[in-house]
């Protein structure tokens, strides 16, 4: 890996660039026409602008691919966002003759779809929440809600969603088909897919992530837990880290978890695995196959630089090369 395109903008695209000089590589910057003057644009050695502006340009992944092959990279780091989880995308740019700094294609494709990813947490035996796995309809919604019997309390999401949209808690049988025809429109303009599942909505959970990270060589270690249960719309507000007044036991078993599913998706890279929790039970909610916003509190708190170790592990080094075994990484958290 010597020159790395970086498919995204603002702050991440600054952050990568960032990381990728220290490892070496030269670096090249996309943009669209409103973006020419963007701080990202001047952090790398050399741009390219994208036909088109706003979000559309940083979208058209035949473009950001030309790009990188007009440039001679020989590897894409996507950020997070934009085509950061796109199966399609990484394929394409295999195809390309690009090293895609993310996860391969079937672990892209399965974490994408929010139903696929609750059935490998099952296979795996790993709790999640009562629902309906794979597309719901209405009728099935209706029929699901009334099976939990008196204070049902459900939570539609869209298949293909993320981010917090996509999604609606219902507590009310009334409510129901109003909230699955405003959540199914939602998921449609926001994911181009307008499919649903269902869930029980388990009340006063606190949300807890297990950060992951894999080699795609069969080795997957967790780098510990953050706390995002203080949300709006269930947006995230504050992440903490770690977090705080879980279990010793509980923890363990999230970790565990975690890996386990990572392991099962022949994850490679690092990824976020979320998961509800209520007292000493917890229930796995879905994986999010990319590096998070929120990676630099994992960073914070452990002194690791997640996006060398993306570099690293696109590179072909393994965990046991970087030294990260889960007795290094116990060992170096304990001199902290």
């Amino acid at each position: 890996m010597k020159k790395l395109l970086i498919a995204n903008r603002g702050e991440i695209a600054i952050r990568i660039a960032h990381t990728a000089a220290l490892f070496g590589l030269e670096t090249v910057a996309v943009y669209s026409a409103d973006d020419s003057a963007s701080l990202h644009v001047r952090r790398c050695e050399a741009a390219v602008e994208l036909p088109g502006v706003g979000a559309a340009a940083y979208l058209n992944a035949d473009a950001v691919i030309a790009a990188a092959v007009t440039k001679g990279c020989d590897a894409l780091h996507p950020g997070y966002g934009f085509l950061s989880e796109s199966a399609a995308f990484a394929t394409g740019c295999a195809a390309a003759g690009l090293t895609f700094v993310g996860p391969p294609p079937d672990a892209l494709l399965v974490f994408g779809d929010k139903a696929r990813a609750r059935a490998l947490a099952a296979s795996c035996d790993v709790p999640v929440p009562a629902g309906v796995s794979g597309s719901t309809t209405l009728a099935e919604a209706e029929a699901f809600f009334d099976a939990l019997g008196p204070g049902a309390a459900v939570m539609l999401k869209a298949v293909a969603g993320g981010g917090g949209r996509g999604m609606r808690p219902v507590i009310s049988r009334s409510e129901l088909a109003a909230a699955y025809e405003r959540c199914r429109s939602e998921a449609q303009q926001a994911f181009g897919s307008g499919e649903l599942y269902i869930e029980q909505l388990l009340r006063g959970a606190r949300h807890v992530e297990v950060q992951v990270l894999a080699d795609g060589q069969g080795g997957a270690v967790h780098l510990w837990d953050r706390e995002c249960s203080l949300q709006r719309q269930r947006q995230k507000i504050v992440e903490i880290a770690p977090a705080v007044g879980i279990a010793p036991k509980v923890r363990e078993a999230l970790a565990a978890a975690a890996v386990r599913l990572a392991l099962a998706a022949d994850y490679r890279g690092v990824g976020t695995v979320e998961f509800l929790v209520t007292g000493d039970s917890f229930a796995f909610i879905e994986a999010n196959a990319r590096l998070q916003v929120e990676h630099t509190v994992t960073e914070a708190v452990t002194g690791l630089d997640l996006v060398r170790l993306q570099l690293e592990i696109a590179s072909g080094r393994s965990l046991a090369d970087l030294g990260l075994t889960h007795e290094a990484l116990y060992r170096s958290l304990a001199r902290m």
